[in-house]
Order: structure tokens, then sequence, then C-alpha cells
């Protein structure tokens, strides 16, 4: 007969058991399985603090690990990384996350470090309540090719987002079906390819209302070169041929046209890293910016729809300061002085380069005139953003920084807008995140809360990523645009727009990726700092067509439509 004495070791031992399952639970809840979808955290999301940025990854359910495939960094191609993309694939009004990964591959990683687990890129579906839910599987966009970038356009203009991954290898397509998950359209579209891809932009070059794609082409990599400085760690960049980049036409009818010799943009010794686009010279046509590696970068002027000429020299925005052709990494456009004109900055292994747009196709290097030179010349910058992070109303700069060759972290920078051509590193009082040391690569930037604020999502090289909230940007005023093209495309990616609030204009173009690798939030946020009405929004869309709105609501997200 059993005794209390009994009843009781029961019942330690069943409590044990529970805690032990739970334990394990737990355990297997953050292993990587390749997608198997569900919300990651039931953490509390922490309230908004007086920093800048906040780390929220956790409480918002995302538990991403970039990979390299190997158990040590071991190549060049290895070293490049992953990028991430904010796009609403559901179009339910909220940012979702897709997030590109590297895999074990028989030509860049050890083979006795294959790895125990199956890889892919992620989908993370925006639940509305400051939280993710992982739809990978479900969506069918669980990629496992060696991937690299990301770009987001409506290449069929159906009114949902499509993804384009660039690969080591065939890049992949993936048509947006708009019932949650993906067709991969890659080959029948004809934009496979089978090259080392990186940066990649989507555009309409020749304003026919439908979006071409431009893939930046890095190395043509040799697994049996093994020549190199020792403490490099590996080969770099100018042990290898380059490749040329790759223009593809929309035929309008669901496919591509490779045009890129026909157009002027065979260039075989390219080494791109992150490519852009934007009309810089407001000609009405979308100009082309590669950043490449150890070599000078190109700046491709658009000679209206019908070709491309490189003006990178000419313009002076081919080389650094020094006329150094450096290891750039990534570009952005916006007008962060103010002038109603369109200017670069570039991030590179130094100094990077701030090139200020004088107009009639000239540019100034103003890196150290600025304050951003020397602040940044003990990092390696990667992804970069111009953004309102305060919402004052100019632009400040978001950076994310890693060693080269070697997973050494260092700390990501961010730098204020303080006077017309003047930046501060605020890096150290803007969170604890800007203390860390991490090996970041590409990074996204966008409102993914709907607060008025620009957010960050950072992938950090064989490490997680993390999800950065802006706690601090909508202490100010600020708008939204959310703009949709009827006889322009329907992403309406070029069209350019004027904003005017206490008679200060602000201007800036919507763009089809930027940064490095990674595509960011597809609205156009402006700042308006204490502005409690927006006097005039000028809108001149790609197809030519002018939009004028007035007297209208600051702090809201506005749907305009092409007219």
């Amino acid at each position: 007969m059993a005794t209390d004495r009994d009843y009781e070791k029961f019942s330690w031992k069943l409590v044990f058991l529970l805690f032990t399952v739970l334990i394990i639970s737990g355990c297997q809840q953050g292993d990587k399985t390749g997608g198997q979808g569900g919300k990651m955290s039931n953490s509390v999301m922490p309230a908004e603090g007086e920093d800048a940025f906040i780390d929220i990854t956790a409480p918002a359910g995302i538990n991403f690990k970039h990979t390299i495939g190997d158990h040590h960094l071991s190549n060049l191609v290895e070293s490049v990384g992953g990028g991430a993309a904010f796009f609403d694939y559901d179009q339910d009004g909220y940012l979702d996350l897709y997030l590109v990964n590297g895999n074990h591959n028989n030509e860049l990683s050890d083979q006795e470090d294959e790895l125990d687990y199956l890889p892919v890129n992620e989908l993370y579906r925006n639940l509305g309540d400051g939280s993710f839910e992982e739809t990978t599987r479900q969506a069918k966009v669980g990629d496992d090719g060696y991937g690299m970038g990301v770009t987001i356009g409506d290449f069929d203009n159906d009114g949902y987002p499509d993804i384009y991954v660039s690969n080591y290898g065939p890049n992949k397509l993936f048509r947006n079906k708009g019932d949650g998950t993906f067709e991969d359209v890659s080959t029948k579209t004809g934009v496979a390819g089978n090259e080392t891809s990186v940066g990649a932009v989507w555009f309409d070059y020749d304003n026919d209302g439908h979006l071409d794609l431009y893939v930046g082409n890095y190395i043509k990599f040799d697994p049996e070169y093994e020549y190199y400085y020792a403490p490099d760690g590996f080969p770099g960049p100018m042990a290898y041929d380059g490749q040329p980049d790759r223009l593809y036409h929309n035929n309008g009818d669901g496919s591509f046209e490779d045009v890129t010799e026909e157009l002027g943009l065979f260039n075989p010794e390219g080494r791109a890293m992150g490519v852009g686009s934007a009309d810089y010279n407001n000609d009405g046509w979308m100009d082309i910016y590669v950043a490449n590696d150890h070599m000078v970068n190109y700046l491709y002027e658009n000679q209206g729809g019908k070709g491309f000429k490189d003006v990178g020299v000419a313009t002076g925005t081919a080389f650094n300061q020094v006329g150094e052709a450096t290891i750039s990494m990534s570009v952005d456009f916006a007008d962060f002085n103010g002038d109603g004109l369109l200017d670069l900055f570039v991030s590179d292994d130094g100094y990077c380069s701030l090139f200020a747009n004088q107009g009639d196709n000239i540019f100034s290097e103003m890196s150290y005139h600025a304050g951003i030179a020397q602040a940044s010349g003990q990092h390696v910058g990667w992804a970069t953003a111009f953004m309102d992070f305060d919402n004052d109303g100019d632009k400040d700069i978001f950076k994310v920084n890693g060693e080269l060759k070697h997973l050494y972290g260092q700390e990501d920078q961010l730098f204020e807008n303080v006077e017309v051509e003047k930046f501060n590193d605020i890096s150290v009082e803007s969170g604890p995140h800007f203390q860390q040391e991490k090996v970041s690569r590409g990074a996204c930037f966008g409102d993914y809360d709907n607060d008025g604020d620009i957010d960050v999502y950072i992938v950090n090289l064989d490490d997680y990523g993390i999800l950065l909230r802006n706690d601090r940007g909508n202490r100010n005023n600020w708008l939204i645009l959310h703009l949709k093209g009827t006889e322009s495309s329907r992403d309406a990616i070029g069209v350019r727009v004027k904003v005017t609030a206490n008679g200060v204009t602000q201007i800036d173009q919507k763009k089809g990726g930027c940064g490095y690798l990674s595509q960011n939030d597809p609205r156009l946020h402006f700042g308006l700092g204490d502005a409690e009405m927006v006097e005039k929004i000028e809108i001149l869309w790609p197809a030519g067509n002018e939009q004028v709105l007035e007297n209208v609501n600051v702090n809201q997200i506005m749907v305009i439509e092409e007219e």
C-alpha cells in the first residue's frame, strides 16, 4: 500500500519530469530546422525608453541565424554575407521581413564541416502587434541556395510584391500569387543567371510601366586558388576575375530579355557589391550606381531609356576624396543638405564617401568636411542608409560595420545631421546596441510598427540578426506616403516627391533597392519636426503625370494612387 512518503516522492519525480520536458522543448524551439514556421517567442515587448534604438528581436518573435556554411570563415564569397528586406507581401498594411541565408556549398565549404541542419532563407509575417510569425514553408520561399542579396519589386503589376534573391549560382525570382504563397519563376522568366550575384535593383529604365532588373555580379570564384598573404586568412578580390553585371528588360508578358551589351553596360571586369538606382540629374530617367570591390565605382547615366554611359570619373563619384578606388560596399541616395538634388553616400573599408550633388553632373566628396571620415576610419562599413531617425526634417546616416576577412565584431554607427553639411557621431549615446561588436553585413530600414519612425533589421555574418525599434523618432511629427502607380509601374519606383511643411521643402524618390544586399520600406518617409500641417505634396510620376495635394494632416500613412 502506498504511503504519504511514496506520493511525495512521486510528486517530486513528476515535477522534475515536467521541468525537464520544458527545458528540452525550449532548447528545440531555438534549433534551426529550415523554416518550420510559427511564432518564436512569447517574451514581453519592452516599453519605449530614452534610447534612440532598442533591441526587440526576441520579443518580436524573430529567430533568424545567418550561416556561412562553414564552421570558420574560409573564403571571399563566404565573407559577403546576407541581406534583408522590409516589404508587405500580403498587403495588410504592415511590413513583413525576408532574410537571406548562406548554406553548405561543395565549392565554398570545407567538406568535413557539413552542417547538421538545412539553412534556408526565411520569411516573417508582421502580425500588426509588434511581433512576427515565421511563414517560410507556408509561403514557399525557403530557398536553400547560397544566398546573398534580396530586392523586391512587383514585376507583373498585379499589386503584390515579388522577391528576387541573388545567389552564388542560379538566382531566384519568386512571384507573389496574392494568396500568401509564391512560385519560383526564375527559369521561365529568364533571370536566373549562374554567376556570383550580390546586389540587385528593380527600376523602370525605359519608363514603359514595367520594372526592369539590374543584377550586380562579383567574382569568378576559383576554389583551387590558394596564394595569399597568410594574415588575411584567404585570397582577396583581386585574386579572381570579375564578372559582368546584367540588365534584364521586362517584356511585359512575364519574361525578361538580357540587354546588357546592347545598352552599353557590359563590363567583364566589374566586381559589384552594392547597387542602387535613382535619377541623380533630374532628367526623368533612372540612373545606376555600382559600388565595386577594390576598383573604380560606376555611375551609369541613363541616355533616355536607349542606353547608358559610365560618367563615374567625369562626375567625381568613381573614387574617394584622395582619388583611391576603395573596397566599396553600399550606396544610397538622398538630399541630405536640402538643396533639391539627390546626393550619394558610399560605404567602404575606410573613410567612406559622401558625394554632394552640385548640379551640372558634378559631385563634391565631403566625408571629411562633414565629420564622417574620421569616425568611420577605424571601421569597415557595409549596409548604410540615409534616414531621418529623429523626424526633425533632415537625413541622418545609419552605418553597420564588421571586419572584412575575420569574424571580428565592430560597433555600428549613427550619424546625426546637425547642420546643412555636418554630421555628429552620436552612436555611444543612442543605446546599448551601439556598444556591441557584431560582424554586420546587410540591413533594411523601415517603419515596421507603423508608429511614424524608422526601425532597423541587421543581418550579422554567421550569427543571429537584430531588430532595432526606434524609440525616439515619433516624438516629432511625420508623414509616410504609400504610392501606387497606374500608368507608371504599380510599385511606382522612380516617383519623385516634394513635401513642403513650415515653409521647408524636402524631396525624395522611391528606389527599388539600395544599401547593401537589401531593400528598405517601399513607402516614403518624411520627418516634419513640429510642423502641424503639410502645406503641399507635389508628385511627379515616372510616366510624366503630375499630382498636387494641399493642406494634408501630419502623423498619418497616406495611400496615393496615380491620377
